[in-house]
């Protein structure tokens, strides 16, 4: 067994599902996956990106125009991998013709929506999937600038799906800005719930159904390139994007720089008198920081010390009612984060209420690095090229013991020996841009 796949169990197959017709582009002589970029159809990006992760077998699931896919992929010989087509007899919907694939399988394979295009850590998602025990499947997740028209998935503490919301979401109600990738690693007790001969979704009919059988699903975060090409909009912003190296770049096996944020003072109003999710109100300008920060390609992860869980006050699904209204805001106005971390410790005792197992010295509480070593590991973060921004000496603290810069934000004279001061994270985000040319 390679390096590569030492301790981590290999996958072998790939089910890629081809059968959009790519009406919304206009197309008429071909099928939407046989678009290209870059001279190549989207079917065979994503062909060449699993071959670089030990992908050995590719199934393409087609319906429309199939003749055109398998003209040109024939048996995969060219491409130096084994490709069977299987051509669905009418449209069966993106689970309904997977069924088809049921005989051909391993226990373990990954699965692929045919329009997306995308590079991504395929071993890092492997091996969080084997992390979980008795768990059906992972699938991808993540943030994006427009979460008020998506599909959304909550996910739990412990990374398993609990919901899925589709679009239109009832009003008044907070999410986390979670959407499906359409990217996913199944083992074949996914086929207990597809039908025979049934037109099927997978978001629609399938991954609800599974969580609400209570199976173990996962839902792996990445902030990694992935974004489907549907329209003609999306698919001259992608194309750009391919083109400038921007979706490799991404790849979360190149480092990537980060802007971490405190979170009270710097993106909402100060909390500590009244913790409650109808009194969190963001500061003017956070948005458009955030929104810069997204732009830039920098990351945007929030990393906030919350001792009121500690003393009592405050409950973990309180603060995460909080955490969903910060992130449905910033989404409303196309802004995202990419990652939250909290620390819910206090070694101080004395307080009515306080939790016993919370009241410990911990490495994650500010001016300790640990959330932000944490982070570092989850997104493989250059924390040489990232910064801190937050309202206190513990934040600027905690990012010079990290190797960051600092920035913190006062209207004060104390700088706690900072590397810049802002008025706010705006100001604070321009000055960071300033000293990075921009972009990343």
């Amino acid at each position: 067994m390679s390096s590569f796949h030492k301790n981590i169990e290999k996958i072998k197959q790939l089910v890629i599902i081809a059968g959009g017709k790519g009406t919304r582009l206009g197309l008429t002589d071909i099928p939407k996956p046989m678009v290209k970029i870059k001279n190549e159809p989207i079917l065979e990006h994503q062909i060449n990106l699993a071959k670089k992760y030990g992908i050995e077998e590719v199934f393409i699931l087609s319906g429309h125009m199939s003749d055109v896919i398998k003209k040109y992929f024939k048996d995969g010989q060219d491409f130096g991998i084994k490709i069977h087509h299987i051509i669905e007899p009418y449209p069966l919907g993106t689970a309904g013709c997977l069924k088809l694939a049921e005989p051909f399988l391993d226990e373990k394979f990954l699965l692929f929506y045919g329009d997306i295009v995308m590079d991504f850590d395929i071993k890092n998602f492997v091996k969080f999937n084997a992390d979980y025990k008795d768990i059906i499947g992972s699938i991808v997740v993540h943030p994006n600038d427009h979460p008020y028209d998506s599909d959304l998935v909550e996910i739990d503490e412990q990374g398993l799906v609990r919901k899925f919301i589709s679009k239109p979401h009832p009003s008044g109600r907070y999410y986390q800005n979670l959407v499906n990738a359409a990217v996913y690693l199944f083992s074949k007790k996914i086929f207990k719930y597809i039908e025979n001969n049934k037109f099927q979704d997978f978001g629609k009919d399938i991954l609800p159904e599974v969580v609400k059988q209570e199976e173990r699903l996962a839902g792996y975060k990445s902030a990694e390139y992935i974004k489907d090409m549907g329209t003609a909009d999306r698919f001259e912003k992608v194309k750009t994007d391919f083109e400038s190296g921007k979706v490799v770049s991404l790849n979360r096996q190149n480092k990537r720089p980060c802007i971490f944020l405190d979170r009270d003072g710097v993106i909402n109003f100060n909390m500590d008198s009244s913790p409650n999710v109808e009194d969190f109100k963001l500061i003017p300008g956070v948005v458009e920081g955030v929104r810069k920060i997204n732009q830039s390609g920098f990351l945007a992860i929030v990393a906030t010390n919350q001792p009121m869980i500690a003393k009592g006050f405050l409950t973990f699904d309180e603060l995460s009612k909080i955490h969903k209204k910060m992130e449905t805001m910033l989404g409303e106005e196309r802004a995202y984060l990419d990652g939250i971390y909290f620390c819910p410790h206090h070694p101080e005792r004395g307080f009515a209420g306080e939790i016993e197992e919370l009241k410990v010295e911990c490495n994650c509480r500010k001016p300790k690095s640990g959330m932000l070593l944490q982070a570092q590991t989850d997104f493989n973060i250059d924390l040489a090229r990232s910064w801190m921004v937050g309202d206190s000496e513990r934040d600027i603290i905690a990012g010079q013991n990290a190797g960051c810069k600092t920035i913190l934000i006062t209207t004060g004279k104390n700088n706690y020996n900072a590397d810049y001061c802002a008025e706010n994270l705006k100001e604070a985000v321009d000055i960071i841009l300033n000293e990075e040319g921009g972009t990343i």
